[in-house]
């Protein structure tokens, strides 16, 4: 598993769930720390060993609220308000972290340096597809280790050098995309006495921030060598948004956009085992590649930008059942949608406010 984010975390969780069908997972994470990118660090650019900081967290993100933020098996503190400072979800990935054992399993202040498939045979097996995992720790050693499957859990995020408004007061910030974080970012600026333009004028700007979205950066990957396409944006072709038909024990975990993560996280994670384990069958490779070719060709035609292709939004919940009723795992309960539409609307209509609105799960069809 590449990474201890909310995403590696979760897929090492439901590895060790399973001591039946697999060994337990090796998880290295570049920096000290669990959490990944809600591990806020003040710094940008690089940490002192010269390794470059991972976290895209800037100071006050929060834009979902935990209700349908939290892994569907491990909520958050209920007395917690809804929108939660980023310290409270990284305290809560602490403690599913602690919780399901996971940290035994972690390799911290490792870098994965390659990640390549190679062909093994045992004695009296047919040839196989395992991975060669070269990392290295603080001190340069390196070390290569073989394993039958790796999860992909890290990425690069928008934003990226982006902290607190403060170093910008009084400056005129021009912010390009206005989704979740450039909005939430163009309103801390607007706080501190930057400025806003909203009726397309033109004037010279002291800072220009770039809040365009995922870019992708897997340094420790051949592309060509996986027949995959890695672009800032997109990565294609993934069959269900994880799985290079090539490679089908590779298993990209969270690269979607506009999603409630960790529920994405959770339904990717079991689905990717199911295939592990035998009791999902994946089609040829030239099926899969020609069901993304054609799912990619219909959003084209439909006007969808190549650098939107992966955004879900409201498409993420038939993408959920989807891989609840392959792999047989209990599919996301409807509140999580119905609350997360909810927040989406109150965002567009009250983009300074929507975050002082608190919510409580009732049931499974139903919140308050």
């Amino acid at each position: 598993v590449v990474g201890a984010g909310a995403a590696g975390l979760c897929a090492a969780r439901h590895v060790l769930s399973r001591p039946g069908c697999f060994a337990p997972p090796v998880v290295f994470e570049l920096s000290d720390s669990v959490g990944g990118t809600w591990c806020y660090d003040e710094r940008v650019g690089t940490y002192d060993s010269g390794r470059p900081v991972h976290s895209s967290m800037y100071r006050d993100l929060t834009n979902l609220p935990k209700e349908v933020m939290m892994f569907p098996d491990f909520p958050f503190d209920p007395q917690l308000s809804s929108f939660l400072p980023h310290q409270e979800v990284q305290r809560y990935l602490e403690r599913y972290c602690q919780s399901h054992g996971i940290r035994p399993h972690i390799r911290f202040n490792t870098t994965v340096e390659s990640v390549k498939p190679i062909v093994v045979t045992a004695e009296g097996e047919e040839e196989r597809t395992a991975w060669e995992v070269t990392s290295s720790d603080l001190s340069g050693r390196q070390k290569t280790e073989t394993f039958d499957s790796v999860f992909v859990c890290s990425t690069v995020l928008h934003s990226h050098s982006y902290r607190f408004a403060e170093p910008f007061s009084g400056q005129s910030v021009v912010v390009l995309g206005a989704k979740a974080s450039g909005l939430d970012i163009s309103i801390e600026l607007a706080k501190v006495g930057a400025q806003r333009f909203q009726d397309g004028s033109v004037t010279e700007a002291d800072v220009l921030m770039f809040c365009t979205g995922y870019n992708f950066r897997f340094p420790f990957l051949d592309a060509a060598q996986l027949g995959l396409e890695i672009q800032d944006h997109m990565i294609s072709p993934l069959y269900r948004f994880m799985v290079p038909p090539a490679f089908p024990s590779l298993f990209f975990i969270g690269i979607c956009k506009i999603i409630c993560p960790f529920p994405n996280f959770n339904c990717q994670v079991q689905f990717a085992l199911a295939v592990l384990a035998g009791s999902v069958t994946l089609p040829t490779r030239a099926q899969m590649e020609d069901e993304v070719r054609r799912e990619l060709q219909v959003k084209l035609e439909r006007g969808v930008q190549h650098r939107h292709l992966l955004i879900l939004d409201q498409d993420q919940w038939e993408y959920c059942n989807m891989l609840s009723r392959s792999a047989g795992f209990s599919p996301l309960p409807p509140v999580i949608r119905s609350l997360f539409e909810e927040v989406h609307q109150q965002r567009q209509i009250h983009p300074e406010n929507y975050r002082k609105l608190n919510y409580r799960l009732i049931s499974d069809t139903q919140w308050e």
